[in-house]
């Protein structure tokens, strides 16, 4: 079975992934998404990013992989990573390392297809 295209031609996150990314972004997120919409101020609190890493890694991001996700991504004054700063960060993993990014989306119930 072929593998979904994850970024297009120019690097850029495909649709498709990016429905992915909103979904699982949407588990996690505050103010709570109650019909998978997202509200614009959407962002993940601390308890909400380290819910994020435990699903998908295992264990929560040590404070200093979290220092650096948020210095580099869009993130709110306050601090709290935003749906924007979620997609820059899975652009860039997946440029860098596209199994990786397969490996997450495996755990948060999705195929190759990017069907769940």
């Amino acid at each position: 079975m072929t593998s979904t295209q994850l970024l297009d031609e120019e690097g850029a996150i495909t649709v498709k992934f990016e429905e992915c990314l909103k979904a699982i972004f949407a588990k996690y997120c505050t103010p709570k998404s109650t019909d998978g919409s997202l509200s614009k101020d959407a962002h993940l609190t601390d308890e909400g990013l380290d819910a994020f890493a435990k699903d998908t890694n295992g264990s929560p991001f040590s404070q200093e992989t979290k220092d650096e996700i948020l210095e580099f991504m869009d993130a709110t004054e306050d601090g709290f990573l935003t749906f924007k700063g979620f997609l820059q960060v899975y652009q860039l993993q997946t440029e860098n390392d596209e199994e990786e990014t397969w490996k997450d989306l495996s755990r948060h119930g999705y195929d190759r297809s990017l069907e769940k």
